[in-house]
């Protein structure tokens, strides 16, 4: 009697709303509610929570009794949203645009910021063993607008990859300063290209490495660079990877983040012997860094392809 009386007050508001909006009466019954236990009349033996229950509403009894009632209507049960619990992740074709399009960016950036390879098939007239990447673009090379757009698209690509991650809500501190680190890193290789070296001096004797202006914004590039790096390993160990990027945890992520940088880090070092006077197989040094900057755009990259943000509904 209980159940009934329950069942035809839940009708008759139905009735009501529906009369008030001018809807079917009958469409109550698509939409969820939550019923409470009362109001459901359970089958004979099958009794506690999770069992089969005819619905009070519908009476399909196929619905699950979940928490002490059941949502009646034809629907599929569905779990409670609870304070501060994730949510499981988006499906890949929901994720934010701008979580899938970084990852493209920053690859894309990782090939162009490269481009030292077409020394391979231009006749530039440098020595890849004893040159500077930077004495391509230099102001009395003849590829030198070639490789100056190359280097001002690459700096475009990092900064347009690194500053939506860097305004990103619900990023760690040190992550978002990781990613403003990279995007002065952007600024700071465009200033690079605006002052570029006089002459090449691996082959011109008369040329001198050390231009200051050119030095400085070197400097800089470098700077933001390391600090990005750092930052964006120690700022992102507890939330990119515990979102699942770079790896994971146990995986390659593990060790590829720590390594790149220190391995850039140390041929970066290797390449500053013209500027004290001790010039020679620096050119080396210098492809192989720009190579693992490229890799370590691809990890960046993938961290961000693999990451599984955290909703939070509260109430």
């Amino acid at each position: 009697m209980a159940a009934s009386a329950a069942t035809t007050t839940v009708r008759a508001s139905a009735q009501a709303r529906a009369d008030g909006r001018g809807r079917d009466p009958e469409s109550w019954l698509t939409a969820p509610t939550y019923v409470p236990a009362a109001a459901v009349t359970r089958l004979p033996g099958q009794p506690g929570e999770g069992r089969p229950s005819a619905c009070g509403g519908c009476g399909s009894g196929t619905h699950n009794d979940l928490w002490g009632g059941t949502f009646r209507g034809r629907h599929r049960s569905r779990p409670r949203p609870q304070e501060g619990r994730p949510l499981p992740p988006e499906p890949p074709s929901a994720a934010p645009a701008g979580r899938r399009q970084a990852p493209l960016l920053l690859v894309t950036a990782a090939v162009v910021y490269n481009d030292w390879l077409l020394e391979l098939v231009l006749p530039t007239g440098l020595d890849p063993r004893h040159s500077y990447v930077s004495e391509l673009y230099a102001a009395d090379q003849r590829f030198r607008l070639l490789f100056a757009a190359l280097e001002l698209a690459a700096a475009a690509l990092v900064v347009a990859a690194a500053l939506p991650a860097a305004r990103r809500r619900g990023a760690e501190r040190g992550e978002r300063a990781g990613w403003w680190c990279q995007v002065a890193f952007g600024v700071f290789s465009v200033a690079d290209v605006i002052v570029p070296m006089r002459c090449a001096p691996s082959a011109e004797p008369g040329c001198e490495a050390v231009n200051p202006w050119h030095t400085a914004t070197s400097a800089l590039v470098h700077a933001a660079l390391f600090a990005s790096m750092a930052l964006l390993v120690l700022g992102t160990d507890r939330s990119v990877r515990r979102r699942g990027g770079w790896g994971g945890r146990g995986g390659w992520g593990g060790w590829v983040p720590v390594v790149v940088p220190v391995a850039a880090l140390v041929t970066a070092v290797c390449t500053v012997g013209p500027l004290f006077g001790h010039p020679g197989w620096h050119g080396v040094a210098q492809r192989a860094h720009l190579v693992l900057v490229g890799v370590w755009f691809v990890v960046v990259g993938a961290g961000e392809w693999g990451r599984r943000p955290v909703r939070v509904r509260v109430g």
